[in-house]
């Protein structure tokens, strides 16, 4: 039961903060889902830091990975919204704008992913 408990706390931390990300990048008033894109890529980064960190320990982070990964970047990082946000760019005719939307997430994610595993690595070295 504890663990449903870490993963809804991180959850409901993850969707606050996804709100609160998308709803500065809305009032920047760009015809883009910049705040979607952004989320994307932090969460894409902060993934690959915490599983590096995980992989190189020899400690049990079950609670860690339900309450940060499962919880927080599951609701941070909902790709779902990616497709929809390009999917209304299409509908509305915008076709480089929702190619852009795809080459932009999927590219980005990828490399900061990379990059968050690099750090993450790098970080749990440093204090092993």
């Amino acid at each position: 039961m504890k663990i449903y408990l870490l993963v809804a706390a991180g959850g409901a931390a993850g969707a606050i903060g996804r709100y609160f990300l998308v709803s500065v990048a809305a009032s920047w008033s760009v015809s883009f889902p910049l705040g979607t894109l952004v989320v994307n890529v932090l969460g894409s980064l902060a993934i690959g830091v915490f599983s590096a960190w995980m992989l190189a320990g020899t400690s049990d982070f079950s609670a860690a990975r339900a309450l940060f990964q499962t919880g927080f970047l599951g609701a941070f990082t909902t790709f779902s919204a990616f497709s929809l946000d390009t999917l209304h760019l299409f509908a509305a005719g915008q076709l480089r704008a929702a190619l852009l939307n795809v080459v932009l997430n999927v590219s980005l994610c990828l490399v900061f992913v990379a990059i968050g595993f690099a750090i993450g690595g790098a970080a749990r070295a440093a204090v092993a």
